[in-house]
């Protein structure tokens, strides 16, 4: 027998089930999570760019122990291609993140709502039956 909060979900979900499968929503509805998963990664570039610009090359001088300051300074340095490279990477990862999340959310409900439908309906053809034979 289903609970109440089941049967709820059940109604829940045939109402919202066939606006929540489309693209547009997904996308829209993921985005905040994203936003909220990319947001330190975009926020750690723009520290290290703006506050601590030699930050990679202090770092390697330290490990390697080259002798030669300016080879390092050169290689190691960032340039602007670098940072907008980053940048669109970690957007591609928030556009990615924020439709697959959902998706595969919507996909958890409609499993679970298959589910509870299928109980629901062998509770409903074992009532029928319980009938019949009285």
């Amino acid at each position: 027998m289903l609970s109440e909060k089941e049967e709820n979900f059940i109604i829940y979900w045939e109402k919202v089930r066939e606006k929540e499968s489309t693209f547009r929503h997904k996308f829209l509805a993921g985005l905040p999570m994203a936003f909220m998963f990319g947001l330190p990664i975009l926020i750690f570039f723009g520290i290290v760019k703006i506050f601590f610009p030699s930050w990679f090359t202090t770092a390697s001088h330290k490990q390697t122990e080259i002798a030669s300051a300016e080879w390092s300074a050169k290689f190691m340095q960032l340039s602007t291609g670098d940072i907008i490279a980053a940048l669109v990477a970690v957007f591609i990862v928030i556009l990615f993140f924020s439709y697959f999340r959902m998706h595969y959310k919507w996909e958890n409900n409609e499993q679970l709502y298959k589910e509870l439908k299928s109980v629901q309906k062998k509770e409903r053809d074992a009532a029928l039956q319980a009938s019949n034979i009285s």
